[in-house]
């Protein structure tokens, strides 16, 4: 038997009131329709639980031992609610979230350690990943995902974006003796990034002006990361994310070529499960890798 659970607070707030009327005011109803809610309950489950005195109604035995059941299930009821309520208000539990191996470790941990600061209880299972995983399966709160979404059903959310840099070690800029057009390039040793839909055809631009560029390849990477240690390692050139590369230009580890001349921007998305639900600890961290990718955004500016 499937039991109302209206009818059991209806039921309950008669108890303690003493009285039709009374609970009727307790709960902000008509009169009538709580009796009625406590006629019908005593109708499906076959029994009296409570009778009239001369003062007020007071329950049966039956009805006693029934109330004090019903008591704790309301009171559980109340106490899973208010954890829900809680969690829509404030983070808690396990953030679980992917991001791309280059980006992750270049920013999502900045993130997370500014998350932690201002949410001490929480804890973060993080999949630095350069493989597009399955949120539903991985039971993932949240995907960071840096390029171009392929999926245009995924529920995602652009909080930022990326400029790429053809970069090439020191020694290698100099042998190449500064290029200043992409034609310059052609004949390079690049490193082919596997991770790229195209890794060795490049279309820069400079005020109105395209010119493509079909590299050839010495070495061919299976991750972002792997580009990004041949590159520094002086074996190619290869075209890198801006986040990934800005401290090795600062540092004089890599040098950018044509620096005049731009490739196509890339964009930094957070990916949500399909649910219309979002826990606290999934807006509190987006809200910080937002801010961060703004902050990231001016300095690059």
């Amino acid at each position: 038997m499937t039991v109302n659970l209206n009818r059991l607070s209806h039921f309950v707030a008669v108890v303690e009131s003493g009285s039709f009327t009374a609970a009727a005011e307790r709960l902000g109803l008509a009169k009538a329709a709580v009796s009625h809610q406590v006629a019908q309950l005593e109708r499906e489950l076959g029994t009296t639980l409570l009778v009239r005195t001369t003062r007020r109604l007071s329950p049966t035995a039956t009805g006693q031992r029934f109330y004090e059941r019903c008591s704790l299930i309301l009171r559980d009821a109340d106490e899973a609610v208010g954890a829900v309520s809680a969690e829509t208000e404030v983070p808690s539990g396990t953030l679980t979230l992917t991001a791309p191996l280059d980006y992750g470790a270049k920013v999502v941990t900045n993130a997370v350690a500014a998350y932690l600061s201002v949410y001490p209880a929480m804890r973060v299972d993080l999949s630095f990943n350069d493989t597009v995983l399955d949120m539903i399966e991985k039971r993932l709160d949240l995907a960071v995902r840096a390029g171009w979404l392929t999926d245009s059903s995924e529920r995602a959310k652009r909080i930022g974006t990326f400029e790429q840099y053809v970069v090439a070690s020191p020694a290698l800029a100099a042998k190449l003796g500064g290029p200043s057009r992409p034609g310059h390039l052609a004949e390079a040793a690049w490193i082919a990034n596997r991770a790229l839909k195209t890794p060795l055809e490049w279309t820069f631009a400079r005020a109105g002006e395209e010119a493509t560029v079909l590299g050839k390849a010495i070495v061919t990477a299976d991750s972002t990361d792997s580009a990004h240690c041949c590159a520094v390692a002086g074996i190619g050139l290869a075209v890198l994310p801006d986040y990934q590369v800005r401290d090795d230009i600062t540092g004089g580890r890599l040098i950018r070529l044509l620096a005049d001349w731009a490739l196509p921007a890339g964009g930094i998305h957070v990916v949500y499960p399909p649910s219309h639900f979002r826990p606290a600890r999934v807006r509190a961290f987006v809200d910080i890798l937002q801010r961060m990718e703004k902050e990231r955004g001016r300095r690059a500016g």
